[in-house]
């Protein structure tokens, strides 16, 4: 059973609710453009780690029938499964922002120039992968499966009501609890509050190992290099291939090597690129929809975000070939709404192509 997925129609109502107290007070938190990137990048995630992730659970049963050090008491287990998760989720996300190979899969998180709750969708479809060795360890320690994937998905869940900036500081429980304000830290390219508040429901991590940050000053959100893309695909793909550019450019294989494993704040004697504004005067990146464009794409994004869903739901049914050309499909229209937002010239071409490939992939599938 995936909990994540059965959340989804609870994720687009806390949307729901989150623009329209927006709205009532006459704030703007919602762009199409980066909602279309960050929606996308969250179906994203949920079709390709849908490829793999009964793997890595086999793999999580595996070591923990084979390879673990103790067996514990049920309900030692469960509470082992909540510690656990919580204790190695804030050192993989720690170390997501220490190394450059974990941070190429991170980045796509911290993108966004906006900070709202559709931002909490926007995850990597390597995620699953980069943090299974952390989750790993837990195995080892005795921690059964059934508690680790409950646990892990409860966090994950928790985590959704943190992305907004319409909840204010929570006094007390921002010494105790991830909230709100302290994961608007997190996400804030402010130079004091770089790589700050890794936990995920507590912040008693964060306290004891250092990386404790209150709200204190308007957060800046993005990453310290912007993005300047709405394509969910390019957002996917633009810290894997930065560290490939730089690889190359490397004057050894050692330093190629080496820039796998550096921190991303690293920049190398032999390494160019263009210095980003001061925070103080880079401009978010925008783009003008046309009124009638915008309810092209809202429709469509509608009924791409609707055949996620049943694919996440029910799509496991399918053969493996159907489940393929699913995923490609809907990623495809995501790329073309970004296209069409973004005014790109091939934009026109792209949607015709996607519509085709969408009837014909829809006319295999019901008649093949």
């Amino acid at each position: 059973m995936n909990l994540i997925a059965l959340a989804i129609p609870l994720f687009f109502l806390g949307m729901g609710v989150e623009a329209w107290v927006a709205l009532k007070r006459k704030r703007a938190l919602f762009r199409l453009g980066d909602v279309i990137a960050d929606l996308g990048c969250g179906v994203g995630q949920q079709l390709v780690t849908g490829f793999y992730a009964a793997a890595l659970l086999g793999a999580y049963e595996w070591l923990y029938q084979h390879g673990r050090l103790v067996t514990w008491p049920t309900w030692a287990g469960w509470v082992g499964a909540f510690l656990g998760v919580e204790v190695a989720y804030y050192w993989w996300h720690r170390l997501s922002h220490e190394v450059n190979l974990l941070w190429a899969a991170h980045v796509v998180h911290h993108q966004s120039e906006d900070y709202n709750l559709a931002v909490a969708l926007r995850q990597s479809v390597t995620t699953s992968l980069s943090s299974f060795p952390f989750f790993a360890v837990l195995a080892v320690l005795g921690v059964p499966t059934l508690p680790f994937a409950v646990l892990n998905s409860l966090t994950t869940l928790y985590q959704f009501w943190i992305h907004t900036e319409l909840v204010p500081k929570l006094g007390v429980l921002e010494k105790v609890l991830n909230t709100p304000a302290l994961h608007r830290v997190h996400h804030a390219v402010n130079p004091q509050y770089l790589d700050k508040n890794h936990g995920a429901t507590f912040a008693v991590w964060d306290r004891l190992f250092g990386t404790y940050a209150p709200e204190e000053e308007r957060c800046i959100y993005g990453t310290t290099t912007p993005l300047r893309s709405f394509n969910p695909l390019w957002a996917q793909l633009e810290g894997f291939a930065r560290l490939l550019r730089m690889s190359r450019a490397a004057p050894s294989v050692g330093q190629a090597l080496a820039v796998w494993f550096r921190s991303p704040a690293w920049k190398p004697d032999w390494w160019r690129e263009d210095e980003p504004p001061p925070l103080d005067a880079r401009p978010v990146y925008r783009a003008s929809v046309a009124p009638g464009r915008t309810r092209y794409v809202l429709v469509q994004l509608s009924v791409l975000l609707a055949a996620t869903f049943c694919d996440v739901m029910w799509g496991a049914a399918l053969a493996l070939p159907q489940q393929v050309v699913v995923a490609t499909v809907i990623l495809l229209g995501l790329w073309s709404m970004s296209a069409l937002v973004e005014s790109k010239a091939f934009a026109p071409k792209l949607e015709a192509g996607r519509l085709v490939a969408t009837l014909a992939s829809a006319a295999w599938l019901l008649l093949g």
